[in-house]
């Protein structure tokens, strides 16, 4: 008996046992960092559910976008269609409205509830309240009620006929006077530019192609006209879709995107006239000063005032360097108000234009200052006769780039000023002036009297018409050869035009030519194989 019961003692200790060590086990893993991660586990996603639209034809009444006493968005549009239905159904006059409860405002159409606006339906951030959204609510319920009665209405659809057909042939109307008159337009340009082009000229040269701006002018013009054509289409389509009343939601938009479009370029505009203002003044100033530069460099032109550095000739450049300095200045000083200046275009187009400045400037520098000096230096001047390396001419310009030479053969050499810097200028007009220095060298041998040659050589001076008797012509021995004594005439022209030159110095040689085989004095020069027997030396004369 004892035992028995004594085993049965020992089987409910052990099964109490079982049930300590089972619940410290799961105490533990609960104290674990593996119960732990499990419990922290990621919480269910709270579910957003997808807006609903409510709309009565084309026109969106209301988006329902919160769960209310668990009704997703669609539900509670399905429940307001269905009420909308059933309101519709009885008749009455269609008059919708809005009442404020504590749960938000309620929509109604003649006294019907339809649907409630919660706060979970309204966008806080955007400044939306509850009545806001309802009253927007009811305003479109009441126009999409309006088309919806318009459509059933023969009288409705005839009047919006009659007015879409008006608006139809006034379109047309519009297309073809502005077709007619970008035909009279073209003409008109045409025959402007045709007869302004011809009178724009420098140096009897037409440096406008008629041709070509006359295209660009036609392209100009094709895209204002296609520009107010589709305005107008789009104007017409706006006023057309807006008559009918299925469609008058696309009507509306499309209008609205016009005016807004239009009111955010008013804005833009008016909000450039202050920097345009200031663009203007800055103009206005810089074209005072440019002004005010040229009238005083002109009386430098003319004669009037003198100045140490400048003369006639470097007065014309220097105004036009002090001119686009002036207007580059004024260009840095108003790009800041100019519209668009600080948008990421206008500064891509300006880093553009630094790059291709940057990368073009060694030589546009150097030819630039190479120009420069040789403007005030004074080296060499338009109609100066002179010889720079191996060409020999007149000048016909000295720019800041480049010189242009024409030769006695009527060649036209167009040299860079770097390199016209960096070899010998000689300048045969700055002798006498209003004329201009001619020479020519011959070699007569030992055995010819150089007291003779000399008569001789001024004898063909003397009767050479153009060359000048003052000053006198004159002969000077520039070399005393081994075979032979090199000679050089040195006269002056009375001719101002050095063009005529090469035509002088031609001359000049003939009359030599003919007084030496006159004299019978022979122009050759002697060279000797061997010594001769005695020396070839000329007696005294006595």
């Amino acid at each position: 008996m004892y035992s028995i019961v004594c085993n049965d003692d020992t089987q409910i200790d052990m099964k109490e046992s079982m049930l300590l060590r089972t619940f410290f086990c799961l105490f533990l893993l609960a104290l674990s960092p593996l119960g732990h991660a499990q419990q922290m586990a990621a919480p269910p996603a709270k579910t957003q559910a997808a807006a609903a639209r409510l709309a009565v034809g084309n026109r969106t009444v209301f988006v329902f976008r919160a769960m209310l006493s668990g009704y997703s968005p669609q539900d509670r549009a399905e429940a307001a269609d269905k009420r909308l239905e059933r309101a519709l159904a009885q008749g009455g006059p269609q008059q919708a409205s809005i009442r404020s409860i504590a749960e938000g405002t309620q929509v109604l159409l003649d006294g019907s509830l339809l649907f409630l606006v919660s706060p979970g339906d309204v966008n806080a951030l955007a400044g939306d309240t509850t009545d806001l959204l309802a009253h927007e609510s009811a305003a479109q319920l009441g126009k999409a009620l309006l088309e919806r009665r318009e459509q059933r209405s023969p009288a409705y659809i005839a009047q919006a006929l009659a007015l879409c057909a008006l608006a139809s042939a006034a379109l047309a109307f519009f297309l073809w006077l502005l077709a007619a008159l970008r035909r009279q337009a073209r003409r008109r340009l045409e025959a402007i530019l045709g007869r302004r082009l011809a009178q724009v000229r420098v140096r009897n040269v037409r440096i406008l192609d008629a041709e070509h701006l006359v295209h660009f002018m036609r392209l100009a013009m094709d895209v204002a006209v296609w520009f107010l054509g589709l305005l107008a289409a789009y104007v017409w389509l706006a006023f057309v879709l807006a008559r009918i009343p299925f469609a008058r939601n696309w009507g509306e938009r499309l209008q609205q995107f016009l005016l807004d479009t239009a009111a955010d370029i008013g804005s833009n505009v008016a909000g450039a006239i202050p920097g345009l203002l200031l663009v203007a003044v800055i103009a206005i100033l810089a074209r005072l000063a440019s002004a005010t530069l040229a009238s005083v460099f002109k009386r430098i032109e003319s004669g009037e005032l003198h100045f140490g550095w400048l003369d006639r000739d470097t007065a014309v450049p220097t105004r036009r360097l002090g001119t686009v300095v002036i207007w580059l200045f004024a260009l840095a000083m108003a790009y800041p108000y100019l519209p668009g200046s600080h948008t990421a275009a206008f500064q891509g187009v300006t880093v553009l234009a630094g790059l291709m400045l940057s990368i073009g400037a060694s030589s546009i520098v150097g030819q630039g200052a190479a120009g420069l000096i040789l403007m005030y230096t004074r080296a060499l001047r338009k109609g100066d006769y002179v010889s720079i390396g191996e060409v020999q001419g007149t000048v016909l310009e000295s720019g800041i780039f480049d010189t242009r030479v024409r030769t006695g053969l009527g060649v036209d050499v167009a040299m860079p000023n770097a390199w016209v810097l960096s070899n010998t200028i000689k300048n045969y007009s700055r002798a006498v002036p209003g004329a201009y220095v001619l020479d020519t060298t011959v070699t007569i041998g030992y055995d010819t009297p150089w007291r003779q040659v000399y008569a001789m050589l001024e004898e063909a001076a003397a009767t050479t018409e153009g060359i000048a008797a003052e000053p006198r012509p004159y002969v000077i021995q520039s070399a005393l050869s081994d075979f032979y004594i090199e000679y050089k005439l040195v006269a002056c022209s009375v001719l101002s035009s050095p063009s005529s030159r090469a035509g002088l110095i031609s001359l000049l040689h003939q009359k030599v030519v003919d007084v030496f085989h006159r004299e019978g004095v022979q122009i050759m020069s002697p060279h000797f194989t061997q010594e001769p027997r005695q020396p070839h030396i000329v007696a005294p004369m006595k």
